[in-house]
């Protein structure tokens, strides 16, 4: 009979506990869930009665921190809770049809290449899956997946927080930017050499910025940043103007800036190493049937073939 008895905790507790362990504070966790700090810290103080131990410790200008025992109990909470989702989800299924949310995490640079063909193919395909987005970059995702707020994401393969899975959907070496009528446009491939005294307009949004700093360092130069911008296509519109040079990653198929200036992508020599473009989900816990058969159709898309727009 041990086996059928009801635990003496409930899900939300647990939920609690793993809510203000993920947010770090239980005022945090309480904005983030729309519930009231007593509630939550209420919820963990008789979590802690039933399993008879510490789960954290709560300081008032520290946060909260996890005991051994709290991390253990977070750890085997992450897979019954999302189990418990599954079980809610799944009943709004028939005949095996694939039903429920998906939280999309992508780096902006990646979206308008990324999310058409998953917005448009896959959610036609699946129209009872409901396709959420978050543009996000690499710092800011840090959390999200392991926490269960977001199910997959598109992200750059360098700097990529936590451990999650991953795996690699396609390759692209970064390119200079040039405005059509300067006087490199014409050169068949430019050196950074070429480049590395005259302005740059710099992506200022990690990963990006540390990726284009890092190709300048292993040649052993250092450029001169004339502007940061956080907006890809802030870039090339400041680049279309001649204010400038980039280094992107991402190949648009519109050679024009927003304002119309034509702009040209020119290959760097020596060649640098290809930037890898990966989409990543929870090691903790096996993705649902839906999140699967996303990761499955990106994996089954052409994308773009370096050095191609």
């Amino acid at each position: 009979m041990d086996a059928v008895d009801p635990p003496a905790f409930t899900l939300r507790q647990l939920s609690y506990l793993v809510a203000a362990a993920d947010a770090g504070t239980i005022a945090a966790a309480a904005s983030r869930l729309h519930v009231s700090a007593s509630a939550i810290s209420d919820a963990i103080t008789e979590l802690e009665r039933t399993l008879d131990c510490a789960l954290c410790v709560r300081r008032r200008a520290h946060g909260l921190t996890l005991t051994s025992a709290g991390a253990g109990v977070v750890e085997q909470a992450r897979p019954l809770l999302a189990a418990a989702r599954e079980l809610s989800v799944s009943l709004r299924s028939t005949d095996g049809e694939l039903v429920g949310p998906i939280t999309i995490g992508c780096y902006p640079t990646l979206a308008p290449t990324v999310l058409p063909p998953l917005l448009h193919d896959f959610g036609a395909a699946h129209p009872r899956v409901e396709l959420h987005i978050m543009e996000t970059t690499h710092d800011l995702l840090e959390g999200r997946i392991e926490a269960g707020e977001v199910d997959v994401a598109f992200v750059y393969d360098t700097l990529i927080p936590g451990n999650p899975r991953r795996q690699k959907l396609f390759e692209l070496p970064a390119h200079v930017l040039l405005a059509a009528d300067d006087p490199l446009a014409s050169a068949p491939v430019v050196e950074l050499e070429d480049v590395v005294d005259r302005d740059l307009i710099l992506l200022d949004a990690p990963p990006s910025s540390e990726h284009t700093l890092s190709l300048f360092a292993l040649r052993g130069l250092t450029p001169r940043i004339r502007h940061r911008t956080t907006s890809y296509e802030a870039v090339r519109t400041l680049v279309g103007r001649g204010l400038g040079y980039g280094v992107l990653v991402q190949r648009p198929a519109n050679m024009s800036s927003y304002e119309g200036y034509p702009v040209v992508m020119k290959e760097i020599s020596p060649a640098v190493p290809p930037v890898g473009i990966d989409v990543i989900w929870s090691a903790a816990t096996p993705p649902p049937p839906r999140v699967r058969a996303l990761i499955e159709f990106a994996q089954s898309i052409h994308w773009p073939a370096p050095g191609m727009p």
